[in-house]
């Protein structure tokens, strides 16, 4: 596996494969890897002629008084790691290098980024979108690969990709899980003992909601995500930031009508934010 730390070492090897044909696949990171990166990234490996992994912890997607600085870095066991997992090209370069001095642009996707999340990140999902567009026409990929536990996040840099007409597929996949139903997150690891015995309790409460509303279009959603929503408040380590049912597309609230509905949480366990949500089909 080789590294590169700029732009023009990441444009050499990226120029080498074009000449050989091969295809590309993209994995965006922000490192600290666990099985969830990794699975994207042998999913990547498996399709695609080359993967490029870039590992840049993002600073425009943080706001003040967010964790950009305490963020977990291993770049070393990131690296080994993505070497294992048959990444041909690490990408990791430095913030200056991403936004060399005098950088003024920013990309917004307009009425996906002021929901849900980013009703209490402003500015996040701008960030997000103005590194991930910055990366696509850095590696031109063929495939970008990202999880569907960020799902507001792939819905965006889907609608990006659609608007802005670039070529390159995305490919969302599956959350992937501790035994106990958590989603892996390089935060997971800011939790203390209590705390992450706490944590399985927001997928579980999903799966409830999941198990009132799939397959029965007459149920009502509000009433249930209620009641939901009064289990988590239950718990004296988990402070419920939105529980809500929309439309999987656009993001608006979902009607009882909806036939195909995501349902998103966020919720803070002691000071650590978790995200995480369900797909639910109604259809009878």
């Amino acid at each position: 596996m080789k590294i590169a730390s700029d732009v023009a070492g990441l444009r050499a090897a990226l120029k080498r494969y074009r000449a050989e044909g091969k295809s590309v696949g993209l994995v965006p990171t922000m490192g600290a890897f666990h099985a969830g990166h990794l699975a994207l990234m042998r999913t990547s490996a498996q399709e695609m002629d080359r993967t490029v992994t870039s590992l840049f912890v993002n600073p425009i997607q943080f706001g003040p008084a967010e964790d950009l600085a305490r963020y977990p870095r291993c770049p070393e066991s990131d690296a080994r790691q993505a070497a294992e997992a048959g990444v041909d090209l690490l990408f990791t370069p430095g913030a200056a290098e991403m936004y060399p001095p005098g950088f003024r642009s920013r990309v917004e996707v307009a009425g996906l980024s002021d929901r849900l999340c980013g009703i209490y990140r402003p500015g996040h999902f701008s960030g997000v979108a103005t590194v991930v567009l910055k990366l696509l026409n850095l590696v031109q990929p063929d495939r970008a690969y990202f999880g569907w536990k960020d799902a507001q996040q792939l819905l965006i840099i889907k609608r990006l990709v659609r608007d802005l007409n670039l070529p390159v597929e995305i490919v969302g996949m599956a959350t992937v899980r501790e035994k106990d139903g958590l989603a892996l997150s390089s935060r997971n690891r800011y939790l203390e003992p209590a705390e992450r015995r706490a944590a399985p309790r927001l997928y579980q409460v999903l799966r409830e909601i999941a198990d009132r509303l799939a397959g029965h279009p007459e149920t009502a959603i509000e009433p249930v995500l209620a009641g939901a929503r009064r289990r988590l408040e239950k718990s004296a380590l988990i402070r419920l930031q939105y529980l809500e049912a929309v439309d999987p597309e656009t993001l608006d609230p979902a009607g009882d009508e909806s036939r195909e509905v995501l349902v998103a949480l966020a919720a803070w366990i002691g000071s650590t934010r978790l995200i995480d949500n369900i797909m639910v089909s109604r259809h009878g």
